[in-house]
């Protein structure tokens, strides 16, 4: 087995610096973070450079094409919040080291006819990624479609949820108004309160779907443990900030979700070479689209609210709510959309190791993923080698050197 040495690099571990420039490691994971380089490892001169653990993106819609694109931007782990890689579902996807790994909720907990159904053009049905062979039968179990209008359909949708191989589950809280649909059944507080309640009697991590303040509020009055988007249909209140505070619920802002939605594209990213270089024809074509269907809302106050949030000590993870290479669900791409969202948090006040954190360590505490997010001997060895400083110029985090999966260079 293959030991490979990391000399000469600057290393930031997830949370700080480090003043250790040596990172050892192979298939089984990191074996010392410092110390002497052992005479039989494989040495990268990281002269230059910065070490990061690979980045998480905490909001996606995937599949294995995604999960490739997005690890060769340094996006080491995706977590799914709609889609089909549950636990039963992923074996496959585990054991590959030319994609990212995977964490899935399954499919939301949402009413019959409620959203996500209304973004979609009449008569859309998504078909296999590029490149699949069409004839290909579907890997694992057929998704449940958790549709509940009750408390006990809900309460009673988690056991089977769980079974299926949910990792945390997630509730759809959106009447459609952002999305221009208003009007679009939803979940009532008591359904919401029941699903909620009987996840944590299972141990379960819940997450909510929530675009607007009055959502927002309703998910964690029901005791939702993160909110997997960031309202946008006005500023911030105090009352909100601190509602979410005081119960500890984690935000992940989905920034570039909500510039989309209000018609801004993702054209200077795409124009950016370290970005275009990566992606094909139909990923540039929707990173320079966007959703549009909330142009009347306000990407400042968007920040603004980031920055209250972060403000007050609340958890921010890095999410980007990126879905397939449709102009209709535009202005986000996989692995690109994350090193965006870094920038995002930046404007809006938070430091760039702060940010740093958001899209490592924080994201893999919040969600119990104890084996990554940070660079510490014994952990996975999912790891990014940039040049320059991303701990002080964030958009440093594009100057991708080489990406590891596992302890496994990314092209061998």
């Amino acid at each position: 087995m293959t030991t490979t040495a990391i000399i000469n690099a600057q290393v930031f571990d997830g949370e700080k610096v480090l003043k250790a420039t040596t990172v050892v490691f192979d298939r089984t994971g990191i074996l010392a973070v410092g110390g002497d380089v052992p005479s039989e490892a494989q040495i990268v001169d990281a002269q230059g450079a910065t070490l990061l653990p690979g980045l998480i993106d905490a909001h996606v819609h995937t599949n294995e094409d995604s999960l490739a694109l997005a690890l060769r931007f340094g996006v080491t782990t995706e977590l799914e919040m709609q889609g089909t890689n549950t636990a039963d579902n992923r074996a496959h996807i585990t054991g590959n080291d030319a994609m990212a790994d995977v964490r899935s909720s399954g499919f939301a907990i949402t009413p019959p006819g409620g959203h996500p159904s209304e973004l979609f053009p009449e008569g859309f049905r998504p078909g296999p990624p590029p490149g699949a062979d069409a004839g290909a039968k579907p890997v694992g179990s057929p998704p449940l479609m958790p549709f509940s209008s009750t408390p006990e359909q809900a309460a009673g949708f988690i056991p089977q949820l769980i079974e299926r191989g949910s990792d945390y589950i997630k509730f759809m809280v959106d009447d459609g108004s952002v999305e221009g649909h208003p009007g679009l059944p939803m979940l009532d507080q008591a359904t919401l309160n029941a699903g909620v309640a009987e996840a944590k009697k299972h141990g379960m991590l819940t997450v909510a779907h929530a675009l607007t303040i009055d959502a927002t509020r309703m998910a964690v009055e029901a005791g939702i443990d993160g909110l997997v988007h960031l309202f946008m249909d006005g500023p911030h209140t105090e009352e909100i900030i601190s509602l979410i505070r005081d119960a500890d619920v984690f935000v992940v802002p989905c920034v570039v979700l909500n510039a989309s939605m209000m018609g801004i594209t993702g054209d200077r990213l795409a124009d950016d070479p370290r970005v275009a270089s990566r992606l094909d024809e139909a990923w540039d074509k929707t990173l320079r689209s966007s959703f549009n269907h909330y142009p009347q809302g306000r990407i400042a106050d968007v920040l603004e609210s980031v920055r209250a949030l972060h403000d007050a000590g609340i958890d921010i993870l890095v999410g980007t709510d990126t879905s397939m290479p449709m102009p209709f669900l535009g202005g986000l791409a996989h692995g690109a959309s994350v090193h965006h969202e870094l920038q995002y948090l930046v404007q809006a006040g938070l430091s760039p190791v702060q940010a740093l954190r958001a899209a490592t360590s924080t994201t893999a505490r919040r969600f119990g993923l104890s084996d990554r997010g940070r660079i510490e001997a014994g952990l996975r060895a999912d790891l990014l080698l940039v040049d320059g400083d991303p701990t002080l110029d964030i958009t440093d985090t594009l100057n991708t050197r080489a990406v590891w999966r596992r302890g496994t260079l990314l092209g061998t």
